[in-house]
């Protein structure tokens, strides 16, 4: 550990066995801090934020606000099978909040955090995309008002994450594992995106007549080319993420195993560049600006796709999310 680092951690709400979730956890969760010696001016933020952190009932993520290289840590700590549930939706919505509305209260100007990265604690996965059984069930139902809302709620993260919450920070995707479907898409969201080289990626909802619905295309397009982003949702390959490093899409390839170390090296090597890095990066959403409205309307045709899929369709999303499930059961034994 480095000498004069400041961490804290907020785990998720406690659980119950009748209450996977969280949602009558009994408390907010456990705050431990291993403490250097920070800045005066930086004690305000730190308590404020810790503070919006504690008070929040994270269900299906963990936490870590590394105070000496500014750096807030969202982790997936997948209660139920390694995807985008409605739980982790929310949690990313919660930390997205708590950051906003402590900087409100604070200074934005010199605000003293410069990254919001998005990564996982299960071995092998980063996140296998939507809640592929939530789906089936909902589409059986033709319950087109929860599928809009989960829609919604999907797109507006992923769009608060893009814009780098109106906030002068940097979101990154550390990447270790698969990435998949709405994971990949997720992944894509953030400003710069750090992959393990063999981390895999893809868009496999075309194996079920369906297609990636939260932002894959607006992303793609706009760090390659439409015809490449078309031909990477319609052929549902895997790439690496070396595979997406020599094609422009992955910022930083790290080693394999050393996602978190090698994104350290990138945060230490230009923190006298960040606000320049993120002047550029601004330069590059005006030249290639992605607006919610785009985002809230390709999830609105991704709602009438799911609504018009067939039973086999439905039988194969329920085949991969077994699959999901096993994937779990797997990453759980060996860890």
């Amino acid at each position: 550990m480095d000498r004069n680092v400041e961490t804290v951690t907020v785990l998720p709400t406690a659980r119950t066995a009748g209450d996977p979730a969280g949602r009558e956890g009994r408390d907010a969760g456990e705050l431990t801090a291993l403490s250097g010696e920070p800045r005066r001016r930086d004690m305000e933020w730190r308590a404020e934020l810790e503070s919006r952190m504690a008070a929040e009932r994270f269900e299906e993520s963990e936490i870590e606000l590394d105070h000496h290289r500014e750096i807030c840590w969202l982790w997936f700590r997948f209660a139920e099978r390694p995807c985008f549930t409605p739980a982790l939706l929310r949690d990313v919505g919660r930390l997205q909040n708590a950051v906003i509305s402590a900087a409100n209260a604070y200074n934005t100007v010199d605000l003293p955090l410069k990254y919001v990265v998005l990564a996982s604690r299960m071995p092998g996965v980063w996140n296998l995309g939507g809640d592929l059984s939530l789906f089936v069930d909902v589409i059986r139902r033709q319950d087109r008002e929860m599928l809009t809302e989960y829609a919604y709620r999907a797109t507006h993260e992923v769009f608060v994450n893009w814009t780098c919450l109106n906030l002068p920070v940097i979101t990154v995707s550390l990447v270790q594992g698969d990435a998949l479907g709405g994971g990949f898409e997720a992944a894509l969201s953030a400003s710069i995106i750090v992959a393990e080289r063999s981390a895999r990626f893809g868009l496999p909802e075309i194996l079920f007549s369906l297609f990636p619905g939260m932002g894959s295309f607006s992303f793609l397009a706009r760090r390659t080319t439409p015809a490449m982003a078309m031909r990477m949702i319609t052929s549902g390959k895997i790439y690496s993420g070396e595979d997406l490093y020599e094609m422009g899409i992955v910022d930083v390839l790290a080693e394999d195993g050393k996602g978190k170390e090698t994104f350290h090296e990138y945060v230490d090597k230009n923190a006298s560049r960040h606000t320049a890095i993120r002047s550029v990066i601004r330069a590059r959403q005006r030249f290639h600006p992605v607006t919610f409205e785009e985002l809230r309307d390709v999830g609105e045709i991704w709602v009438e796709t799911l609504l018009s899929l067939s039973d086999a369709d439905l039988r194969k999303m329920e085949r991969l999310s077994a699959a999901q499930d096993r994937r779990r059961a797997r990453a759980l034994k060996g860890s």
